[in-house]
């Protein structure tokens, strides 16, 4: 049974998805730090900057936001035709010229966001992308059939120049959910063009991205969704009119209990903590060691107190595929983004490698976040990558 455990602190909501007593996601979203990702703007471009073919655009936020060439240039299909970054970027934008444009990366105390003219609208089962006929499928949806099955019902009930990403939730759901889905979707962006046209200022926010604690319900409510718990009453009222707006999740409970610390209750606290250790202990008495940097996090496996009973290649074996599950539970409990690599420990059986390159694949079809594995560099080291589910900006990061 999934559980939503909602608290509120001053300026802090703490967010925690609990699955049987144990945490599985957890967030933070302090509420005096804006954030913008997935958000729609007209931006006013201020500057070109011909040597990096990008330019800066004012979205209305503290700093300009960043966007190059290739997200100002027509969406293509990669896999099928190369983009031609050749072209000049005055000859695609000029100063003061007013564009739509999607928030990708939220900015952080160095650097403005960085934006996109290529928007892409996600809900529970699809990614509608306007302006492209790009459709493509979630790469961990693997039964051919259901991959077939799925990208009929879309080509059938997708109007002309759309595309769609069709996300790992969509299998095995019923054409009409499917279809209702889209719908919702197109006309969501309806209202955004109508809004575009409306609206005479720029810079100005067009469209907001759906707050974390919704982003869940969308996603996770078929997986025996049951409970929302909050502590503060403008939390629940607002939960209750969204669910309220969408019959199907109508079964869905929402409790409100601002007597008690709510985390205490659900024994929440030691969970939380542990997600700030440095190294987490495998049960087979090795351990994994995460440090982020800037540019990547470095995950460091280690044979720690096992010594099993076998040969060497099965006891660095039997530590690597523990290692691989707590990897991938780790990522997504700590919300880790972008560059993940791991140190596994050198195994000489190459069968080995792809089982435990497999296994990550295998145990990372459960997160909600797109991950991407690349497998084994030629240093030995796994790399795949991850997108955050929720911005993490720091007061006074770097500082």
């Amino acid at each position: 049974m999934l559980e939503l455990i909602i608290k509120k602190e001053e300026s802090t909501k703490k967010i925690a998805l609990v699955e049987n007593g144990k945490l599985i996601e957890y967030y933070e979203d302090d509420n005096t730090i804006k954030r913008n990702e997935e958000n729609l703007y007209i931006g006013v471009v201020k500057d070109i900057l011909k040597g990096m073919q990008a330019a800066f655009v004012d979205i209305g936020t503290e700093k300009n936001s960043f966007i190059h060439l290739k997200d100002l240039l027509p969406k293509v299909d990669e896999k099928k035709e190369n983009l031609n970054i050749n072209v000049d970027i005055n000859q695609i934008v000029k100063v003061n010229d007013k564009i739509l444009v999607q928030v990708k990366k939220d900015s952080d105390y160095q650097k403005g966001a960085r934006v996109s003219k290529h928007i892409s609208l996600t809900s529970k089962y699809i990614v509608l992308m306007p302006n492209t006929s790009i459709i493509t499928i979630s790469k961990k949806i693997v039964d051919e059939s259901e991959k077939d099955r799925l990208i009929k019902i879309v080509k059938k009930n997708l109007p002309e120049n759309f595309g769609i990403i069709i996300r790992t939730s969509a299998e095995g759901v019923n054409e009409k959910d499917l279809i209702e889905d889209i719908n919702q979707e197109l006309d969501i962006w309806n209202q955004i063009q109508k809004r575009v046209k409306e609206n005479k200022k720029a810079p100005c926010l067009i469209y907001q991205s759906p707050d974390i604690v919704y982003k869940i319900i969308i996603d996770t409510f078929l997986k025996g969704f049951e409970k929302i718990v909050v502590d503060d009453q403008k939390e629940y009222n607002a939960i209750l009119e969204f669910l309220n707006e969408n019959e199907k999740y109508k079964n869905i409970k929402v409790v409100l209990n601002n007597n008690d610390d709510i985390f205490d209750n659900y024994e929440l606290k030691k969970q939380i903590d542990k997600i700030q250790d440095r190294k987490v202990w495998l049960k087979c008495g090795g351990f994994i060691t995460i440090d982020k940097t800037e540019a990547l996090t470095a995950i460091d496996v280690n044979t720690g107190k096992y010594t099993g009973n076998k040969s060497l290649e099965d006891t660095v074996y039997k530590v690597n595929q523990e290692a691989t599950y707590e990897i991938a539970r780790q990522v997504k409990l700590r919300d880790i983004g972008g560059i993940i690599i791991v140190d596994y420990i050198d195994m000489d059986n190459i069968k080995n490698k792809e089982k435990i390159t497999n296994l990550l694949k295998e145990r990372l079809k459960d997160d909600r976040a797109k991950t991407q594995v690349e497998g084994f560099t030629k240093l030995d080291l796994m790399e795949f990558t991850r997108k955050h589910i929720c911005s993490h900006i720091k007061k006074n990061e770097g500082k």
